[in-house]
């Protein structure tokens, strides 16, 4: 059975499911409506979701090859796939999922944050205001069964970027937890800056 999560909540994935092997992290959103008009482009609101793997030694990212997104979508060690680029949000359930091995993500790496910023943001004079729904699950690869789900249910006007939650391990297990903070980075590099 799912756990819906509040802000800054946390659950365990894997104490009382020893056989989890592999995690979809799901990302979804959808644009807000916006009014019509003639003098104005609309462009669609592209959000690209990331994932930052942490050093377990130095509780901080030690480089730009431990970053995945749609610029490099398999993380050196095999643990951690993004399986592509969402452009416009569109459509019902995950607009972008992250492949997670927890049984191959290296000893050395103790947390993996997952972040969704708007591509080109301030030049398209887009942020999260002008999203709704935006939610990150976790889905147990093997079965099927969700297993979290965590809405972002505040106004996000301003914001460009997001911190929705991260997978961690903790005394031999896994958990999830639900983070939720806005940012104004406007590129996953602005984001991955705030882990070196």
């Amino acid at each position: 059975m799912s756990v819906n999560l509040q802000k800054g909540q946390k659950v365990d994935l894997t104490k009382d499911n020893s056989s989890l092997r592999t995690l979809v992290v799901g990302l979804g959103w959808d644009e807000a409506p916006r009014g019509f008009s003639l003098f104005q482009k609309r462009e669609d609101i592209d959000c690209d979701a990331s994932a930052i793997l942490i050093n377990a030694n130095t509780d901080k990212l030690m480089g730009a090859v431990d970053v995945v997104y749609f610029g490099n979508l398999t993380h050196r060690s095999g643990a951690v796939r993004h399986c592509g680029d969402n452009l416009t949000g569109a459509g019902d359930g995950d607009d972008e999922q992250i492949i997670v091995e927890l049984t191959k993500v290296p000893a050395d790496f103790s947390k993996i944050v997952f972040v969704v910023n708007i591509y080109q943001a301030m030049q398209r004079k887009q942020h999260f205001g002008m999203i709704k729904n935006a939610f990150i699950r976790i889905v147990d690869a093997d079965t099927g069964a969700e297993l979290c789900k965590y809405n972002l249910s505040e106004n996000y006007d301003g914001k460009t970027a997001m911190i929705f939650g991260e997978v961690y391990r903790f005394k031999g297990e896994w958990k999830f937890g639900a983070i939720g903070e806005p940012t104004n980075d406007n590129s996953i590099g602005e984001l991955a800056q705030r882990y070196q």
